[in-house]
């Protein structure tokens, strides 16, 4: 399957490059208004300097840790609901290689399977999780927010600093004190895969 590049089917633009390791951001459909969506894409969309970009994504998740909305992630039965459909597709639909479920946003790095498009994977997680969400939670309605952020991994430094930032979001929080506390991510899960595939893919600048 060839590559889609880049491309946009909600309010963010996404780069859908095939077997490139990925930076994904999901959040609660009540964890961030519309408006700053709408505003975020424009000021995306109308960068150009690559620094000033990783800014601007480093401010979403900021704002994300601020914890507003519902946090129906912060539920045990649904945070495990969430972090074991994740851990289901490793190895058949993407390499998963960490992880983190916060209150009301996930964080995952993946690097997706030749023949699935990251698309295609957003669109089965996305419409699985929201299913059994709602089911646990007895409501209707939108769970996940429409769109995500996707951010692919440039060089090995992007990588570990992408990593370092997954792994000590619930600290950085103040939810625990050691990423080998919070147990609805990949530190503090037995048998995660905890560093990069030995085949690691990256998209150079």
């Amino acid at each position: 399957m060839k590559p889609r590049g880049w491309h946009s089917r909600g309010y963010l633009p996404h780069f859908d490059g095939g077997e490139v390791v990925q930076f994904i951001t999901v959040h609660l459909g009540d964890a961030m208004p519309l408006s700053v969506i709408r505003q975020w894409k424009a000021e995306l969309e109308n960068e150009t300097d690559e620094k000033k970009k990783q800014e601007l994504y480093w401010g979403v998740e900021k704002y994300l840790d601020r914890g507003i909305g519902e946090c129906y992630l912060g539920q045990p039965k649904i945070a495990l609901m969430v972090q074991e459909s994740l851990i289901h597709h490793d190895g058949k639909r993407y390499k998963l290689i960490a992880w983190i479920i916060m209150p009301n946003h996930i964080h995952y790095l993946i690097r997706p399977n030749g023949d699935i498009s990251l698309s295609e994977i957003m669109q089965k997680f996305k419409s699985y999780t929201s299913h059994e969400a709602n089911r646990i939670l007895g409501r209707s309605g939108q769970f996940w927010q429409v769109d995500y952020f996707d951010r692919y991994i440039r060089n090995y430094d992007h990588f570990v600093r992408t990593l370092d930032y997954i792994n000590l979001n619930p600290v950085k929080a103040g939810l625990c004190k050691s990423i080998y506390d919070w147990p609805y991510g990949s530190a503090g899960s037995a048998g995660s895969p905890g560093g990069p595939p030995g085949n690691l893919i990256i998209k150079e600048d």
